[in-house]
């Protein structure tokens, strides 16, 4: 029985080490591919979903207003008028005249997906077709709009999605999700974008022209699920829209983040995509080569130089997406007690079908559908 455990093993390292070659490999395909110079200057509407003060939440609007871009506007909406990002947005609107905004309040959305319900508003009274959709935790450069739009010149593109580094807060919580998010959770993106090609989208920032939106049914389709941003990018591949990668990449400033609210994020995170993508959740296990290294160490302590060889491979993934992706660093310290949390969390997500999220407590259906299930009481997590 020892035996077969080791062989088992052996083979889903062995296919783990692959893996992380394809890394290498994919990481190098996507710097390639640069952006087209500028020709054409096409209006953009930017939304902005919002929901409470955000850690950092003025610093990451302003990098919106002042975009060195000559034809934008912004929305931004909010369900209640005691939201106090209202007196934020407008104070920014005063100090910027010259950024057409507009403030749109929605009320108590009808439908679980708050977030879809404020974009749907939003895209309603947007004036242009190309939209740039972004959270409330964003922060980016001057330059954002340059490079998306010269992207979208390219006719047959349809929705983009901006990579995102990940900006940890001060809890050690935050910094962990953070080294996952900048090594783990983009490598496998940019793997599936070298294998399959892009048929997928990913928050939180999403390009999207109004157009290819209204050929996948709109919002309205996309009400019901909560990875709206997968769904988004996997039908419009679907019906022959071009989905790509942007080469842009933006700030995700997650803040600060309690054990409790950090778990319950990775859960809901866990749950969610094994619903969003039953087949591509199982294969993750080839995305975890460090514990499966360690555990075939335990099972047979002979073949601990496959654990070294481990160690160097999992890094050189781990530096080359950070860094030559994201333009960013690895916290090499925090790298390894990562990868085993992303282990436990990623077999814990095989289990349960229910998720917290704002304070209520939703049931996740098999077609990647959510429904409300209870509701507490009122929490200040952002949109």
């Amino acid at each position: 029985m020892q035996l077969a455990i080791a062989a088992v093993l052996a083979v889903l390292l062995a296919g783990s080490l692959v893996y992380c070659v394809l890394t290498l490999v994919a990481v190098r395909r996507y710097r390639a591919v640069r952006p087209p110079p500028l020709r054409v200057i096409e209006p953009v509407s930017i939304l902005k979903p919002l929901h409470g003060l955000d850690e950092g939440l003025e610093t990451n609007l302003r990098s919106f207003f002042e975009q060195e871009y000559p034809r934008f506007e912004i929305l931004f909406a909010l369900r209640d008028f005691d939201d106090p990002a209202i007196a934020l947005v407008e104070r920014l609107q005063r100090e910027h005249p010259q950024v057409p905004s507009r403030l749109i309040v929605t009320g108590v959305p009808p439908y679980a997906n708050a977030k879809v319900y404020s974009l749907d508003r939003m895209m309603a009274e947007a004036g242009n077709d190309l939209l740039v959709m972004s959270d409330s935790d964003i922060r980016v450069g001057p330059r954002l709009l340059q490079t998306v739009v010269a992207e979208f010149q390219d006719r047959t593109i349809g929705v983009a999605t901006c990579p995102y580094r990940a900006v940890a807060g001060k809890s050690v919580w935050s910094r962990l999700e953070a080294v996952g998010m900048n090594t783990e959770f983009w490598g496998s993106a940019i793997v599936a974008r070298l294998v399959e090609g892009m048929k997928f989208a990913v928050g939180p920032t999403i390009a999207a022209r109004k157009t290819a939106l209204e050929r996948i049914g709109g919002f309205d389709y996309l009400k019901d699920f909560l990875a709206e941003d997968f769904v988004m990018g996997a039908r419009a591949a679907e019906l022959g829209i071009g989905v790509m990668l942007s080469s842009y990449v933006v700030a995700h400033r997650i803040g600060s983040e309690s054990l409790g609210t950090n778990f319950a994020h990775r859960l809901r995170w866990a749950r969610s995509t094994r619903r969003s993508r039953p087949a591509g959740y199982v294969g993750q296990v080839f995305t975890n080569p460090l514990p499966l290294a360690l555990l075939l160490t335990a099972v047979a302590p002979g073949w601990w130089p496959l654990l070294a060889a481990t160690v160097l491979v999992r890094a050189a993934a781990a530096r080359v997406v950070a860094g030559a992706a994201l333009n960013g660093t690895v916290d090499w310290l925090l790298l390894p007690v990562q990868d085993l949390l992303s282990f436990a969390f990623w077999i814990a997500g095989f289990f349960g079908n229910s998720i917290a999220w704002r304070g209520r407590t939703y049931r996740l259906l098999r077609d990647g559908r959510f429904e409300l299930v209870t509701t507490s009481r009122k929490t200040g997590a952002g949109m």
